[in-house]
C-alpha cells in the first residue's frame, strides 16, 4: 500500500505540472490546485483499503486464542467508513475554498484509478510469483519487507507474538 501511495504522489506531482490550473482566486496558497492532492491521496487510501478488505484479505478460519477474525460484513462496514472519510476530506477542500469542485473530483478520480491500478499490478505480481522472488532479494530481507496481506492479520500476528513473549516471561519468573 505504501509503495502505491508513493506512486500516487508521483502521479499528483506530474498532473499538477501538466495541467497547471490555479487554485480558487480567494486562496493565496502556493502551487497549482488541479488535481487536489488531499482528495487524491485519501481516495487512493480508501479505495485500496476497500479492495484489500473485500477482495484480497482472507482471514484465518481457525480462531486462535481469544481472537475472532472480522466477518465480511464488518470488513464491508470498515470499507464504507473509509469511503465516507474520503468523501468528507474531499468535501472539506471545496468547503474551505482551497479547491474547486472540479479539482476535487479529478483528484478523487486520479486517486481511485491509481489505487485500482496498483491493486491490479500487485495482484499480477503475486500470482506470477514475481513478488515472492523480489521479497527474497537481500535488500528486501534486510529491510524486513514481507507480503503479509493475503492471509495473515498483522495486528493479530503482533498480538500473538507479544502474548507468547509475555507468557514466556511469566513462566521464566515463576521458575
Amino acid at each position: 500500500m505504501f509503495a502505491g501511495q508513493m506512486g500516487c504522489e508521483a502521479v499528483n506531482f506530474i498532473l499538477k505540472r501538466v495541467i497547471k490550473e490555479e487554485r480558487p482566486p480567494q486562496i493565496y496558497g502556493k502551487g497549482y490546485g488541479m488535481p487536489s492532492s488531499h482528495a487524491q491521496f485519501v481516495a487512493y487510501w480508501s479505495v485500496f483499503l476497500s479492495l484489500f478488505l473485500l477482495v484480497r484479505h482472507r482471514p484465518p478460519r481457525v480462531v486462535r486464542h481469544d481472537h475472532q477474525p472480522y466477518s465480511f460484513l464488518e470488513r464491508a462496514l470498515a470499507s464504507v467508513g473509509a469511503l465516507v472519510i474520503a468523501a468528507a476530506v474531499a468535501w472539506s477542500r471545496v468547503y474551505l475554498n482551497y479547491h474547486t469542485a472540479k479539482q476535487v473530483m479529478v483528484g478523487s478520480l486520479a486517486g481511485a484509478v491509481t489505487a485500482t491500478a496498483w491493486y491490479g499490478a500487485t495482484e499480477v505480481l503475486r500470482q506470477t510469483g514475481i513478488l515472492s522472488w523480489v521479497l527474497q532479494l537481500p535488500i528486501a530481507r534486510y529491510l524486513r519487507i514481507r507480503d503479509l496481506v493475503v492471509e495473515e492479520d498483522p495486528s493479530q500476528a503482533g498480538w500473538e507474538k507479544w502474548e507468547e513473549r509475555r507468557l514466556a516471561a511469566l513462566k521464566k519468573k515463576g521458575n
